[in-house]
C-alpha cells in the first residue's frame, strides 16, 4: 500500500470533514523503503542484547537466511514490476544494506566476468559465498550517510572505510560521503538519540525531494525507518497511522509517496499541458457554427 507522506506539523487531527490531499503529480515521488535482510547481529541480539556491543559483529553481514530473504525480495520486485520503474537506489553505506540492495535491485548474478561493466558486488563479499552481482541493466546506486542506522556505541553500525567498500561494491557511487573513515560513528560517546535519528531522517526525505528521479528505492535500517516515519502521518486516519508507524521486519518493503509542498525540489511536469489559445485573432465561441 502507498501513502501520501505529509509533515506532522501541518495537520494535527483527522476530522470528519477532512478533505483528501490533492497535489501536482510532478511535486511527488514514489519511495520504496526497504529494511536490510537478516544480519548476524540480529540473530545474536535476539538471544542477548549485549551482543550489539560486541566487536564480533562490526559492520555485520547477512546470514544465509538473510540471503534467502534477499532472493525472495528480488523475485517480488521483478514480478511486481517495481524493478522496471526504479530510477535510483539509495543505500546506507554498511555491509548488510549494500548486500541487500545489490541482491534485490541489481542485475543478474555474474560468474564469467564478461559484462564489461563494474559489478555492484564482487564475488564472496562479506564471506557470503555468493557470485558477483552485475550492474548491467540495473538502476544507478548511490550511498548516503543520512540514512544510516543510529550512530555510536554499537560496532555493528560502524562502517568500514570507503576505500574498502569500493573494492567490494565497485558500481556503487560513494561520492556523497566526505570522509574515508567513519568519523560520524566515532564522534558519539553515547548512542545517537531517537530525536537525532528522526531529524536526520527528515533531512534525508527533504534531500530525496531535490533529486531528479521520480521513483527511488531506499535500503536502510529498522531504527532509522521507525523514527523517521513517526515524524509523518498525523493527518492520516488512525488505522493508516498505525500501519505506517509499524516496525519493519528484515527485508520488508513498503512503498510511500512524498510530496514537495514548499518548492524544495525543482521538478517540472512532463504531463501537464497549458491549453493555450492558438495564435491569431480570437474568435468568440458563439460565432462558431
Amino acid at each position: 500500500m502507498s501513502y501520501i507522506v505529509t509533515s506532522s506539523s501541518l495537520v494535527s487531527e483527522m476530522g470528519s470533514n477532512a478533505k483528501e490531499g490533492v497535489y501536482p503529480l510532478h511535486r511527488s515521488k514514489t519511495i520504496h523503503l526497504v529494511r536490510h535482510a537478516q544480519g548476524t547481529h540480529n540473530v545474536a541480539g535476539e538471544e542477548d542484547l549485549s551482543a550489539y556491543l560486541s566487536e564480533d559483529y562490526f559492520d555485520a553481514q547477512l546470514t544465509p537466511l538473510g540471503w534467502q530473504q534477499v532472493d525472495n525480495l528480488q523475485k517480488h520486485v521483478q514480478e511486481s514490476g517495481i524493478s522496471k520503474k526504479i530510477d535510483l537506489v539509495v543505500v546506507s553505506p554498511l555491509m548488510r544494506t549494500m548486500q541487500t540492495a545489490a541482491g534485490a535491485f541489481g542485475g543478474e548474478s555474474s560468474t564469467d566476468g564478461n559484462d564489461h561493466v563494474p559489478p555492484l558486488m564482487v564475488a564472496n563479499t562479506g564471506d557470503s559465498d555468493r557470485p558477483a552481482i552485475s550492474s548491467l541493466n540495473s538502476p544507478p546506486f548511490i550511498a548516503s550517510e543520512l540514512c544510516r542506522e543510529g550512530l555510536g556505541v554499537h560496532p555493528c553500525d560502524r562502517r568500514r572505510s570507503i576505500s574498502e567498500y569500493k573494492t567490494m561494491f565497485p558500481a556503487i557511487d560513494f561520492s556523497l560521503i566526505e570522509n574515508d573513515d567513519d568519523v560520524l560513528w566515532a564522534k558519539y560517546t553515547t548512542r545517537e538519540t531517537s530525536e537525532e535519528v528522526a531529524a536526520r531522517g527528515v533531512k534525508f526525505m527533504k534531500w530525496l525531494l531535490t533529486r531528479e528521479e521520480n521513483e527511488i528505492a531506499v535500503v536502510t535500517h529498522s531504527g532509522f525507518l521507525y523514527f523517521t516515519l513517526r515524524e509523518y502521518g498525523d493527518d492520516l486516519h488512525p488505522t493508516l497511522q498505525k500501519e505506517m508507524h509499524k516496525f519493519f521486519h528484515n527485508c520488508e518493503l513498503r512503498s510511500v509517496v512524498i510530496v514537495d509542498k514548499s518548492m524544495i525540489g525543482s521538478n517540472t511536469s512532463n504531463t501537464d499541458f497549458p491549453g493555450n489559445i492558438p495564435s491569431g485573432a480570437d474568435v468568440p465561441s458563439a460565432a462558431i457554427n
